[in-house]
């Protein structure tokens, strides 16, 4: 199968971890805000089904990290990590994340889509 989906289930397996995604970003802010004890498995969480759609993205375009979006994507995990290891700035990450998450995903995809690397 060729095209956007190469196989039948991507798109069921990309909205699966997407939303996914959006609940251990949830546990994050809770776990960060609230005090909750369950902070390391919610970056946790965030990380895995992070890595997880960037891997998707891959697969459909290996020149993905090449450019803006992509390689924003693989910023973003290494702060993810840093809360991890550093969970005293993980308040500040948290929101440095998400701002900066916005404003790429809802840019227009000529800037997205712009080649940073070969």
């Amino acid at each position: 199968m060729s095209g956007k989906y190469p196989f039948a289930g991507r798109r069921w397996l990309s909205i699966t971890l997407r939303s996914l995604h959006l609940v251990g970003v949830v546990l994050t802010a809770m776990a960060i805000f609230g005090n909750s004890p369950h902070q390391q498995a919610a970056f946790i969480s965030t990380f895995v089904t992070g890595l997880g759609l960037f891997g998707i993205e891959l697969w459909r375009s290996r020149e993905h990290w090449k450019e803006l979006a992509g390689a924003f994507v693989l910023l973003k995990l290494l702060l993810v990590l840093a809360m991890i290891l550093m969970p005293s700035h993980a308040g500040s990450l948290f929101w440095i994340l998400l701002i900066s998450s916005s404003v790429i995903s809802h840019a227009p995809k000529s800037f997205r889509h712009r080649r940073l690397f070969g």
